[in-house]
């Protein structure tokens, strides 16, 4: 397995333009511009909190709605994870992590298994949070686990919608910060193949 888990794709529909170039062995480092602020600043947090570096450029119809550009964010996101762990050889495979934030506390265990798989409990109050719909955080999370072909599961409580997720890309950052580290030389499962 190459050292090198840096990987940059790009995803162009009719819909939305999107680079992103990830090092998953950084420093938190990132670049995030999708034209929707709240967006980049939980973008920027997994980012930080996740030890990746991150540069996403995405031009998207905004002008429409947040959906697509949200959707192809995540899916492409996704697909950078699976391309940058390679064939998974040495690393931890499972993470989980537990992030407060004033009220609320999100808890997110990732698998990076093969199998897409997403539980999403989190209620959020408002339509909004910021500039984008909360409807869309959870369709952020499936698209992302529809292309990394990772078992995510989310639980997160709150009173403040921005504090419960910014608390879940938080937790998530870190679970799979976990789940991505190579702590050994084994292929961690009784199939032969993730």
């Amino acid at each position: 397995m190459s050292n090198d888990r840096t990987v940059t794709l790009t995803r162009t529909t009719k819909e939305t333009d999107i680079k992103i170039t990830l090092n998953i062995d950084g420093n938190g480092n990132s670049n995030i511009d999708t034209g929707l602020k709240f967006f980049d600043h939980m973008l920027t947090s997994f980012s930080r909190h996740g030890f990746f570096d991150l540069d996403i450029k995405a031009v998207g119809d905004i002008d429409v709605d947040d959906h697509h550009t949200i959707e192809d964010v995540g899916l492409l996101l996704g697909e950078c994870f699976k391309e940058a762990l390679g064939d998974k050889v040495g690393i931890e495979r499972m993470g989980y992590n537990i992030v407060p934030m004033d009220e609320a506390l999100a808890t997110v265990a990732v698998d990076i298994s093969g199998r897409s798989y997403l539980v999403f409990d989190a209620d959020f109050e408002y339509q909004s949070i910021g500039d984008i719909s909360s409807q869309n955080v959870k369709h952020f999370f499936e698209s992302f686990a529809n292309t990394s072909l990772m078992n995510i599961n989310i639980d997160a409580k709150g009173e403040n919608d921005h504090h419960i997720c910014e608390a879940t890309f938080k937790s998530f950052a870190r679970a799979l910060n976990s789940a991505s580290k190579i702590t050994h030389d084994q292929l961690l499962t009784t199939k032969g193949k993730l």
